[in-house]
């Protein structure tokens, strides 16, 4: 299975999936800009597209969720160790309230990553970040044992995107 991302404005990504509606696509809004995801396991339509193998997965993307897309850069040295942190996951994240997939996403033609969630919506995801689930999954942070202490497998900083299926209301 694949992911393939591709941007642009939020009328454009909802015409290319009325246009292409046996497909599986999601329009996500983010903050200024628009997402359009498709998860299939043959060719993309997009032209020039992010591309992404799902290597972990689990529930099925909605049309009606709040999507976290955390971005990590790993060197090519580190990708066996981080692919293998995130194969062997507790699992713990599929019990949370509000939670609805996850996708680990591995990344072809760049160095960075995507551990895709969706949420009901953002108080859920805000509630996984403090609760022992997230506390479990990330135990050992900052130890030897962490994957943050080993050699540095990280080739710059992560970085966290969120999107909604909907625009965001002016009064949100």
């Amino acid at each position: 299975m694949n992911i393939y991302l591709t941007s642009g404005t939020p009328e454009f990504m909802l015409s290319l999936k009325e246009k292409h509606a046996n497909e599986k696509m999601v329009v996500l809004h983010g903050e200024g800009n628009a997402v359009l995801l498709h998860e299939t396991s043959g060719a993309t339509v997009f032209q020039t597209p992010r591309k992404y193998e799902v290597i972990d997965s689990s529930g099925d993307l909605s049309d009606q969720g709040y999507f976290v897309f955390n971005n990590i850069p790993v060197t090519d040295e580190g990708r066996p160790i981080f692919e293998h942190r995130f194969k062997n996951r507790a699992r713990a994240i599929e019990d949370e309230p509000g939670f609805i997939a996850i996708r680990v996403l591995r990344p072809i033609g760049t160095d960075t990553y995507v551990i895709l969630t969706e949420w009901t919506g953002p108080g859920s995801f805000e509630a996984w970040q403090t609760s022992q689930a997230y506390n479990k999954a990330h135990e050992k942070r900052g130890t030897d044992e962490g994957i943050d202490k080993r050699p540095n497998i990280f080739s710059s900083a992560s970085y966290v995107t969120t999107y909604r299926t909907a625009p965001k209301k002016e009064d949100e």
